[in-house]
């Protein structure tokens, strides 16, 4: 040790780290890491602390010192602008920024774009601030959004940097928000003329079906030889009638063109249109990637009209872009020289087109974050060099393309060997076989219901029997002895204090009013504390990034279990969307007929273990399969998880690739198996030579050399997912919608044929992996029953409008889910003990088959005491006593309910 070393490099390194993170914890645990690697003794706690204060002042100063050429008086004074009241918005400014948008309507993409423009006009668009590190800026603004404006007012100099962090990200935020709505409600008119043109279809299938009927009459006399050709006329209207002909010809059949009508429908809806899209048009800077030049020249275009209010599109104005259905459209308006229909036409598939190129990447937003250029999501490749290496280490992946071909096919290989092996081995009568049938097509025969032990039952129904009652607050009070989550819950402006018992009781209520759904007022009464103190408490305490961090506090502890060990490795999970209504307008939620009405999704994921280590809300509407790799890629917690199950939804060759490519396996149960595309490495001869049964099943040859050519770009895309640079949802969804044109997105879906080809060649021929990915599956779906029993307010109905207050509260159901599942598996643990105690034998081997997510024995509803102190002097030694079982002669098992009078007990087969 080095006593005598000096305590400024510490105070730097403190300083550094405090621009960075903003946590006394954090920052106490990152001074007490570089004592120990400087090899300097540690001061007492109390300096260290001190130490802490002054890092945080001095980085609170350092940034002010670092924005103060921005801080001009014009800046100043437009800051403190936003903290008075506008009469002309009847609020203050920061508060009319801060407040997102609802719903997606002509006037909500108005309102967004004078936003806006409102920012634009104070240069907000033009403030870097790159000189602030990322955290710094993003706990800046999130400081400001979170504070009332009064607050703000108070902070006197320090309010500069917040306000300034602020409106530099709102500015950003509010270019995604305009294309968003734009999207949203172009897609909203798009999905209307839609509907009405399915109604038309209908109606015309109806008529249909009665000149169907008609022809069936008429053909055998038309095609009667022996029927004169002057006989037909008279004798096909004495066998039909007069009548019923004259009804038929009466209702007009015209042909219809190739959208069945769906341009003209939306046709309707160009006055609402027109309403917006001239203002997003020159509000926005849309430039496109390669292959666009023609959309983006239509633009341009487009743009000159609105200018000049012009009604006739010019001679030469490309139409590339139009899609082929529609194309019809616009030569039947040119060739009859109206010119209104073209202009209309042209227009509404130039916002489709524009639309479109949005979602796939071809077009893009500079200066937005969600609608960037997919180039710029990546690292670039003198920043990817330097950490070649260290991915490919981390991932298991060859460096160069060559070895990891042959890896890959080595891969094929085995797998198609396997499926070779079952099907050349399969007995023609054995139904339950995977099998090529008499005309060689495949056979995959459902699998069959998993045999649980009936010994498994009868322990899972007495351990069960065995669980003490608690309300839920009790529960969550018990948790947090053994496992500190509750200290996950920060302040968001940074300041850590000792949790008072009172801060606790307010979070923990927090967190049933967001999970139960009843929301803050009905928790208010429920737990006789006062409105404006949950509210507080939330806003300030109970965010996304504390309820994460908690919950990776309860996951960790239940990866430690024994038992949990018992329900898996840790080493699988899946995940699955659950759908929960919504009541009023909100941008998340969509109407769906087959939920029976307006709806948004929970996307979870669940491990091995049974607990949930990743939330995400998502528009219904939106395919799963893009929010697969996001939570994977940011689990924080102690699981290892290494594959990852799905329904069809993420089964996407994208995701096929890109989960190989991170090191990882994507291994779904895909809907319709045997009609999906197989790739094979070589001729259709040479394959079938090498495995003739299996061979014939392969139709396609997978392009080698476009995977070659861009194997060193698909490792940097990958690289870039890994660590952090950009998120899978946004790359997934863009390379999956991606245009032909886009090489690499050919590439990398050519790499997930062949990841698809090695899984379904092991999923066909190895039934212990089948059942292993319906098994997790299993998992994750019985715990939407769980949910569900929480989140029973209000009938279940999401009333919060905004995003991110749903998502807060999609992480407070699923912090008190994993609450749940923790503490069952802990009870569980010591109800096994004391059964074996008692002489009984419980093999481990059952123990897989005990699922801990079992509720029945915990109160939700009711008053909601949360009296921490109280509680806490119940426990015997940190617990409660379990239920008693009487053990008869027979060795029948029953449960003592303390409760209950002894003629009330019921055998534990019986719980449920």
């Amino acid at each position: 040790m080095n006593p005598k070393a000096s305590p400024s490099k510490t105070s730097r390194s403190l300083r550094k780290r405090a621009m960075e993170h903003e946590s006394p914890t954090l920052l106490f645990t990152v001074a007490t890491e570089y004592l120990i690697g400087a090899k300097v003794i540690r001061p007492g706690v109390i300096t260290l602390m001190e130490m802490v204060g002054t890092a945080r002042g001095a980085a609170n100063d350092l940034t002010t010192e670092k924005v103060d050429h921005l801080l001009t008086g014009q800046m100043r004074g437009d800051l403190d602008d936003l903290l008075v009241v506008d009469p002309a918005v009847g609020m203050a400014r920061l508060t009319w920024l801060t407040r997102p948008a609802t719903d997606a309507t002509s006037s909500s993409v108005k309102l967004s774009v004078e936003k806006l423009e409102f920012l634009r006009g104070m240069d907000a668009h033009l403030l870097d601030l790159s000189m602030l590190p990322r955290e710094r800026r993003r706990f800046l603004a999130s400081v400001g959004r979170r504070s009332t404006v009064r607050a703000l007012a108070r902070r006197q100099e320090r309010r500069f940097p917040i306000l300034l962090a602020l409106v530099a990200q709102s500015a950003v935020d509010q270019v995604d928000e305009v294309v968003a709505l734009f999207d949203q409600a172009v897609s909203a008119r798009e999905s209307r003329a839609k509907a009405k043109t399915d109604e038309a279809l209908v109606e015309r299938a109806k008529k249909g079906e009665a000149r169907q009927l008609l022809m069936t009459q008429i053909l055998p006399v038309l095609a009667d030889p022996g029927i004169a050709d002057q006989d037909v006329g008279g004798l096909l209207r004495e066998r039909i009638g007069m009548q019923r002909l004259r009804e038929i010809a009466a209702d007009g059949w015209k042909p219809l063109p190739k959208d069945h009508g769906r341009l003209s429908a939306l046709e309707a809806s160009y006055s609402y249109l027109r309403q917006f899209t001239p203002i997003v048009l020159n509000a926005i800077d849309f430039q496109g990637g390669p292959g666009t030049a023609d959309l983006m020249e239509g633009l341009r275009i487009l743009r000159e009209l609105n200018r000049l209010n012009g009604r006739k599109v010019p001679a030469g104005a490309p139409t590339s872009f139009v899609a082929s259905r529609y194309a019809g459209y616009l030569d039947k308006a040119r060739r009859s020289g109206d010119d209104t229909a073209f202009r209309h036409y042209w227009e509404l598939c130039t916002i489709l087109a524009l639309r479109d190129g949005l979602r796939s990447g071809d077009v893009f937003v500079p200066g937005s974050r969600r609608y960037a250029d997919p180039g710029t999501y990546l690292f670039t490749p003198q920043q990817w060099v330097p950490r070649l290496a260290e991915f490919c280490q981390l991932v298991r992946k060859p460096a160069g393309a060559a070895d990891a071909l042959d890896q890959a096919k080595e891969e094929l290989h085995l797998a198609l060997e396997g499926l070779e092996e079952t099907l050349a081995n399969a007995l023609p009568g054995d139904v339950g076989a995977v099998r090529l049938d008499a005309e060689d097509k495949l056979v995959i025969p459902p699998l069959s219901a998993e045999d649980i032990p009936g010994e498994a039952k009868e322990l899972r129904a007495e351990l069960a029997g065995m669980l003490p009652f608690a309300p839920i607050a009790s529960l969550l009070i018990e948790l947090d002895i053994r496992t500190d989550f509750l200290a996950a819950f920060t302040h968001a402006g940074g300041r850590k204090v000792a949790q008072s018992v009172e801060l606790k009781r307010n979070i923990l209520a927090v967190l049933i009013a967001g999970a139960t759904n009843l929301g803050l007022t009905r928790m208010s009464e429920a737990c006789g504390v006062s409105y404006d103190t949950l509210a507080w408490t939330q806003e300030w305490y109970v965010r996304e990034e504390t309820l994460r961090e908690a919950n990776t506090v309860i996951v960790n502890h239940h990866y430690t279990l024994e038992l949990a060990k018992k329900f898996g490795g840790g080493t699988m999970s899946s995940s699955d969307g659950q759908r929960f209504p919504v009541r009023g307008k909100s941008l998340t939620g969509r109407d769906m007929v087959i939920h029976g009405g307006r709806v948004l999704s929970t996307y979870t994921h669940v491990s091995d273990q049974w607990s949930t280590y990743g939330t995400k809300q998502i528009v219904p509407t939106h395919r799963e399969g893009h929010y697969t790799l996001d939570e994977l890629l940011g689990n924080a917690t102690d699981l290892p998880i290494r594959e990852h199950a799905t329904d069809t939804h993420g089964a996407t060759l994208v995701n096929f690739a890109l989960f190989d490519l991170v090191g990882k396996s994507l291994t779904p149960r895909i809907r319709d198996l045997g009609k999906i595309t197989l790739v094979r490495g070589d001729t259709p001869t040479a394959t079938n030579a090498l495995y003739p049964h299996a061979g014939p099943l392969l139709s396609a040859r997978w392009n080698e050399d476009l995977v070659s050519d861009c194997y060193p770009d698909l490792l940097r895309m990958a690289g870039s997912l890994k660590f952090g640079e950009a998120s899978a949802s946004l790359i997934v969804g863009k390379w999956s919608a991606a245009s032909r044109q886009n090489t690499l997105a050919a590439a990398l879906k050519e790499w997930g044929m062949l990841r698809r080809t090695i899984h379904t060649a092991r999923y066909l021929s190895e039934p212990l992996y089948r059942r292993k990915i319906t098994r997790q599956l299993n998992k994750g779906e019985s715990l939407h029953a769980l949910r569900r029993d929480l989140h029973y307010a209000q009938q279940g109905t999401i009333v919060r409008p905004h995003l991110q207050d749903q998502t807060e509260q999609a992480w407070c159901l699923t912090l008190l889910t994993n609450s749940v599942i923790c503490w069952t598996t802990e009870y569980y643990s010591k109800a096994i003990a004391a059964l074996r105690a008692q002489g009984r034998d419980v093999p481990d081997e059952l123990l897989s088959f005990i699922a801990p997510g079992h509720s029945e024995n915990i109160n939700f509803f009711g008053m909601i005491d949360v009296d921490i102190e109280a509680e806490l002097a119940k426990l015997d030694g940190g617990w409660r006593p379990l239920r008693p079982t009487q053990v008869t002669e027979s060795g029948t098992s029953f449960m003592l309910n303390p409760g209950l009078p002894p003629s009330r007990t019921r055998r534990a087969s019986d719980l449920g």
